[in-house]
C-alpha cells in the first residue's frame, strides 16, 4: 500500500502518516541527509569540472536554498544547487581570461536576468514567457549545452577509459536495476565504485588528504566583471529560467500545490536570481532547483519544506569540514569523465524529450529551420563580434533561434 502524503503549512495529515513535526531530531536528520546525498554528487561535480571549489560551492548551495525558502515564504518544497547549463560557457571564460573570477561575474549577471524575467511574469503573466522560449526554441538550446560539453567528458574519460568504463556501467546499474533510494543516486554510486576501483588500482593520489586540516574556511573569492565575459556567460539564463518554470510546474504537480498561484513563479524567479548572484559573488557555481530533490519528494511522501532547509543547513556545515574537500580533489579525472560522458549526454537528452513531449512537427519547414540554426550555430562555434561585445556558441544560437521563432510566421507553412 502506498504511503500517504505528509503536509504541512496546515495542509491535511493523514490518520495514517505520522506529522513531520512529532518526529525525533534523528529521524529528521535522516530525512533530509537523504536529500543531502540526493543533490549531493552534482552539487559538487559541476565545480570539479570548471575549477571552482567543491566545498565554496557546498556552502553557496545551502545557503542559496535558505535564501529561496525565505523568499518564496517556506512553502515551495525544493533545494537550489549548482547548475549544470553553465559548464561550458565558465570554462570557456576561464581559458580565455585566465581568471575564473570572470566566469563569476557573467554569473551575478546571469542571476539579474532572472530578475528581469520576475518583473515580467509579475506585470504580464506567463504567457509572453512561453511565447518567446517555446520547446521549438529550448529544446535545441538544451541539446546545445550537451553536445557542446561532449568532448570535454571524452577527454576526462580517455585518461583511463577501464576506470571510465566501470564508472558507466556503475551508474547505468544503479538507475536501472537498483531500486529504491539508491536508484536516485545514480551519480554518487558511480563516483564511489569508481574511486574505489581507483584506490585498488593504485592511482590515487592521497596527498590533499594527508595534508590537508581538519577544519578550514572555504576559499570564497569574489567576481570580476568584463562585458565580453557577460555576454557568453549571462544569456545561458534565458535557458535555465525555462528550466526553472519546468521545475517548479514538476515540483507543484508533486506535492499536489499550484506553485505558480501561491507563493507565485514570479517570486521562485526571484529567488532563483538572488540565490545565483550570491553564489557568484562568494565564488560558487550559478544555482538552480533540483529535480533530484523533487524524486525525493515523490519517493516517500515527505513534502514539509523543512527538510529541505534541513539538507541546506547540512550542506553549509560539510563545506567547513576541508579534510571532505581533500578527498574530492583526489577523486581521478576518469571517474569525472566516466559520470559526465552519461550526465552531458543526458542534457542533450533532456533537449530532445523536451521536443517530443511538446509533439513539436518537424513536418513543418519553420521548425526544421529554427531548430537547424540553433543547432549548427551553438554546435559550430560561430561567432559575431559587436564593438567589445562577442556573441558566440550558445548565446549566439539563443538569440537567433528567439529572433527566428518571432519573425517565421506559422501561417505561412504550406
Amino acid at each position: 500500500m502506498e504511503k500517504d502524503a505528509i503536509f504541512v503549512d496546515s495542509q491535511p495529515v493523514s490518520s495514517d502518516s505520522v506529522a513531520i513535526s512529532s518526529l525525533p531530531t534523528s529521524k529528521k536528520f535522516v530525512l533530509s541527509l537523504q536529500h543531502f546525498v540526493a543533490m549531493f554528487g552534482a552539487t559538487v561535480l559541476v565545480p570539479l569540472l570548471t575549477g571552482l571549489d567543491p566545498l565554496v560551492a557546498l556552502f553557496t548551495a545551502g545557503l542559496g536554498t535558505l535564501l529561496f525558502h525565505s523568499i518564496t515564504g517556506g512553502i515551495v518544497p525544493v533545494f537550489l544547487g549548482s547548475s549544470f547549463a553553465f559548464i561550458a560557457p565558465i570554462i570557456l571564460v576561464k581559458e580565455k581570461y585566465g581568471d575564473i573570477r570572470y566566469s563569476l561575474g557573467g554569473i551575478v549577471v546571469a542571476g539579474t536576468v532572472y530578475l528581469v524575467f520576475s518583473l515580467i511574469v509579475k506585470l504580464v503573466g506567463t504567457n509572453v514567457i512561453k511565447k518567446l522560449f517555446p520547446p521549438v526554441v529550448t529544446g535545441p538550446m538544451i541539446m546545445v549545452i550537451g553536445l557542446g560539453l561532449s568532448p570535454v567528458a571524452v577527454n576526462m574519460a580517455s585518461s583511463n577509459w577501464s576506470i571510465a568504463f566501470v564508472v558507466i556501467l556503475t551508474v547505468i546499474a544503479s538507475a536501472t536495476i537498483f531500486k529504491g533510494f539508491f536508484s536516485l543516486i545514480p551519480v554518487l554510486m558511480g563516483v564511489l565504485v569508481g574511486y574505489i576501483t581507483s584506490a585498488l588500482s593504485g592511482i590515487v593520489d592521497y596527498t590533499p588528504i594527508t595534508s590537508s586540516a581538519w577544519f578550514s574556511v572555504p576559499n570564497f573569492i569574489f567576481p570580476k566583471f568584463d562585458i565580453g565575459a557577460i555576454s557568453l556567460i549571462a544569456p545561458v539564463a534565458f535557458v535555465t529560467v525555462m528550466e526553472h518554470i519546468g521545475d517548479i510546474t514538476t515540483n507543484g504537480a508533486v506535492v499536489g500545490k499550484n506553485f505558480f498561484e501561491k507563493p507565485g513563479i514570479h517570486r521562485t524567479l526571484l529567488g532563483d536570481g538572488l540565490a545565483t548572484m550570491m553564489a557568484a559573488f562568494l565564488g560558487g557555481p550559478a544555482n538552480t532547483t533540483y529535480s533530484e530533490n523533487t524524486g525525493v519528494l515523490a519517493i516517500t511522501k515527505v513534502y514539509d519544506p523543512s527538510i529541505l532547509r534541513g539538507a541546506a543547513l547540512l550542506a553549509m556545515l560539510v563545506a567547513f569540514f576541508s579534510k571532505f574537500g581533500a578527498v574530492l580533489q583526489t577523486i581521478p579525472t576518469a571517474v569525472i569523465g566516466g559520470v559526465s560522458l552519461i550526465l552531458f549526454g543526458m542534457i542533450a537528452s533532456i533537449g530532445v524529450r523536451t521536443l517530443v513531449e511538446a509533439k513539436v512537427d518537424f513536418a513543418k519547414s519553420r521548425n526544421l529551420i529554427i531548430a537547424a540554426l540553433i543547432l549548427t550555430l551553438g554546435i559550430g562555434g560561430a561567432s559575431v563580434k559587436i564593438g567589445n561585445v562577442e556573441l558566440k556558441g550558445m548565446a549566439l544560437a539563443a538569440i537567433v533561434g528567439i529572433i527566428a521563432n518571432l519573425l517565421i510566421p506559422e501561417k505561412l507553412e504550406k
